[in-house]
């Protein structure tokens, strides 16, 4: 008579939210893209040795000063240009208006491309009927909405939240909170799906929701995520 008494409840999510870069928008192909447009229409054949050169330079310098913005080091309009003036100083180029017409350029182009992870689309079709849907992104909010504008997915997504709307970047437990109520979520009907261990998904298991770590590349780790996948399409097994 008491078998069942003492079984886990079923956890019931109304609320998944994604993150945006390398989860949904394929960043490091789009990225290459747009650098690729910027290395020909700059010229920069007579600054770098080659394209591969230029994009490993950049991304070094990107990930480095994205961070520093991330800590609140940095302020975003010196971001924008200072990872192309120091890409451009490691081959000896030292020209601060160049580098600020490149980064102009990058924000522009950038959230035109749009290439997705595979099969976006068809998760967020199974998705969209049986749950609300929400972005959290560390991003600027004047290149994170066009992407998903051109890139046709704005529509699955009833909140979108930047960290220049909240005022505060992913791993920060705000961060979390300011998403979850802006759409009166409460923590144990939500869920966060995204690829960056530290960012996403500790960040998400220390405010207290459970997560979805999507490990495409099947990184070794020592956390204990929720769930951890390795394709999108695995998510629908999940929910």
């Amino acid at each position: 008579m008491f078998n069942g008494l003492f079984s886990k409840k079923v956890k019931v999510y109304k609320h998944v939210f994604f993150d945006l870069d390398r989860t949904l928008w394929d960043f490091d192909q789009n990225m290459t893209d747009a650098l690729r447009d910027i290395f020909f229409d700059f010229k920069l054949d007579t600054i770098f040795p080659d394209i591969k050169t230029f994009i490993a330079s950049f991304t070094k310098n990107n990930d480095y000063l994205w961070e520093k913005y991330r800590l609140g080091e940095l302020k975003k309009d010196v971001l924008r240009y200072k990872r192309f003036d120091i890409t451009l100083r490691d081959y000896g180029v030292n020209e601060p208006l160049m580098a600020k017409k490149i980064g102009e350029e990058y924000l522009r182009i950038t959230p035109l491309k749009t290439a997705l992870v595979p099969n976006v689309r068809e998760v967020l079709e199974y998705l969209k009927p049986k749950y609300k849907l929400h972005i959290i992104t560390n991003g600027f909010d004047e290149v994170q909405f066009p992407k998903l504008e051109k890139c046709h997915i704005a529509h699955y997504f009833d909140k979108v939240v930047t960290s220049e709307t909240s005022g505060y970047h992913k791993p920060c437990p705000e961060a979390f909170g300011y998403s979850l109520s802006s759409v009166n979520a409460k923590k144990e009907e939500s869920i966060m799906i995204g690829d960056d261990l530290e960012i996403d998904i500790i960040g998400a298991k220390k405010f207290g929701i459970d997560q979805i770590y999507f490990n495409y590349h099947n990184a070794p780790h020592k956390a204990k995520p929720t769930h951890e996948i390795h394709t999108l399409l695995e998510i629908m097994k999940i929910l």
